[in-house]
């Protein structure tokens, strides 16, 4: 399926289709950077070392945060923003990324809940939830950008 945002007015053209995606692309990854690195950095701090400090490092890597929020954000489009977008449903953009997100989400915590030593089943859950949650609202907000074009 390819990356098309459709309109109700065919006179728009394959310009504004980019436009539109590339707009829920740089909102949704603004909100989402913002938004995890609050929870991340400040809301859950305490939690995560808690549970899994002693399985992180000093500092975190880069370049490897920065290929996952690009990376993750267009996969939030791909499966969740363009899919609702050919609906006009802001709602499928939220229960698609909602989607998107447990099932990402669930790869990385289930894998290490299977393979780590001491890793939380607390962890795993309440990560799944931030997941899920986070990546519905994100692609709700994506949609709505897209829209604003």
């Amino acid at each position: 399926m390819p990356l098309t945002v459709p309109t109700s007015d065919d006179t728009n053209g394959p310009e504004v289709a980019d436009m539109r995606l590339a707009a829920a692309y740089m909102a949704a990854l603004a909100i989402f950077v913002v938004v995890d690195f609050v929870w991340l950095g400040f809301v859950m701090k305490d939690f995560y070392r808690a549970s899994i400090g002693h399985l992180m490092g000093d500092s975190f890597n880069i370049p490897a945060a920065i290929a996952f929020y690009l990376i993750y954000v267009a996969g939030i489009v791909v499966f969740a923003v363009n899919p609702a977008f050919t609906q006009g449903d802001v709602m499928k953009a939220a229960l698609l990324g909602v989607a998107f997100g447990f099932f990402a989400y669930a790869t990385y915590d289930l894998t290490n809940l299977a393979t780590l030593r001491d890793w939380p089943l607390a962890m795993t859950l309440a990560d799944l939830a931030w997941g899920s949650v986070l990546t519905g609202a994100v692609s709700a907000f994506g949609y709505a950008a897209a829209k604003l074009v």
